[in-house]
């Protein structure tokens, strides 16, 4: 009998330890955590997984990290409050697991605690994945996340951090200094695995939403008040951009780059955008609609529309990026067809010697030219 109960209990801990990542995204795993709303921060481990509830506010006081093998799911309509400057952020971390189920009447908020709201009042959402990088090297190699600490990057290109749907992320952008701060979402080495889609940065402090390597396609994008970019993509991003609604921007509408440090690194990065709408809205807009940066990669654009600023590509000279230009002379930069309102004055910057990396037509943008997308009623703010 004694021998018969040792092995039972062996086996019982047997089938709790080998729950797969695939279980705990089903809810089958048997460790599941209560998160005390009144005190949002700490950590799921391996194993554990928790699900908000709707009907509560979420005071976030402090960082949270979904750990690798652990799953956090938020339903639609839950609200998240942070407060704490750099100290409050959430992260998903290489193999944890983010569930956002909001809807188009009933997103999924994460916003600013604070009495009076300003932008940089908390951090913002970030998610590391194992899809490639140049970051770190060009077969592989891994990198440390600008914010968070955390590792991201790898081969799995359609590697899975979850499903993110119907999220507004709101009055963040934090900054340690003047070169480290949160964006409103930081992607990094995110695969192709990962939903992202319907998704709002509003009033950051930083960039809204910044794609670090990987090879998530998101879909449904919305910038409103970035006090850098609007939407980035660096160090060899590799996906589709699709549907994205930009507004109020201090910089460059779409900041594309290959690599700061070294502009012709590899993998290089090979973005496919589709149907944009960029407005400089009501700040400076002072790196102009799209800026074709630190070597640029590949760049497949279709059906941009660009209006509010004075200069509607820029580039930097051939004798500081070389990488950029090359690339434009070869043709691996398109924009076909893009538009430019009447407020700019400077189609391009680029000064090379291939005339058709461009077809100017008249463009819907993301949806009605220079309007509100009709995709974007109901679930975002500040329109």
């Amino acid at each position: 009998m004694k021998n018969l109960l040792l092995s039972a209990l062996a086996i019982a801990v047997l089938t709790f330890t080998s729950c797969s990542r695939d279980e705990d995204s089903d809810g089958n795993n048997n460790n599941t955590v209560t998160i005390n709303p009144a005190d949002f921060k700490g950590e799921l481990l391996s194993g554990q997984s928790a699900t908000l509830d709707a009907t509560q506010v979420y005071n976030l006081t402090g960082s949270f990290i979904v750990r690798g093998g652990a799953t956090l799911t938020i339903p639609a309509g839950t609200r998240i409050e942070a407060t704490g400057g750099t100290a409050s952020y959430i992260a998903i971390a290489q193999d944890g697991l983010l569930y956002v189920n909001g809807t188009s009447t009933n997103p999924v908020i994460m916003t600013s605690g604070n009495a009076v709201k300003a932008t940089g009042d908390w951090g913002g959402l970030v998610i590391c994945g194992r899809a490639n990088t140049n970051k770190g090297g060009s077969t592989g190699q891994t990198a440390t996340s600008e914010v968070g600490d955390l590792t991201y990057g790898g081969t799995e290109n359609t590697d899975s951090s979850g499903v993110i749907r119907y999220l507004r992320v709101e009055y963040t952008g934090a900054a340690y200094n003047a070169t480290k701060e949160f964006n409103g979402v930081s992607l990094f080495g995110v695969g192709s695995g990962t939903v992202f889609e319907y998704v709002q940065a509003y009033k950051s402090g930083d960039d809204g939403i910044e794609f670090f390597g990987g090879n998530v396609n998101a879909k449904y994008l919305i910038a409103l008040h970035s006090e850098d970019d609007a939407v980035d993509f660096a160090d060899g991003y590799s996906g589709t951009l699709e549907n994205v609604f930009i507004k109020d921007v201090a910089k460059a509408g779409v900041e594309g780059s290959n690599n700061g440090d070294n502009g012709a690194a590899t993998p290089t990065t090979n973005a496919t955008l589709k149907n944009f709408t960029i407005l400089k809205g009501s700040l400076a807009g002072s790196e102009h609609g799209m800026f074709m940066k630190e070597g640029s990669g590949k760049w497949n654009c279709q059906n941009i529309y660009i209006d509010g600023f004075t200069k509607g590509l820029k580039i930097n000279a051939s004798s500081v990026d070389p990488s950029s230009n090359t690339n434009v002379d070869n043709g691996f930069i398109t924009f076909n067809p893009i538009y430019f309102g009447a407020t700019v004055t400077t189609n391009s910057e680029y000064a090379g010697t291939n005339t058709t990396y461009l077809t100017v037509g008249a463009n819907t943008g993301a949806g009605n030219s220079g309007a509100t997308p009709s995709w974007a009623t109901g679930w975002t703010t500040g329109f």
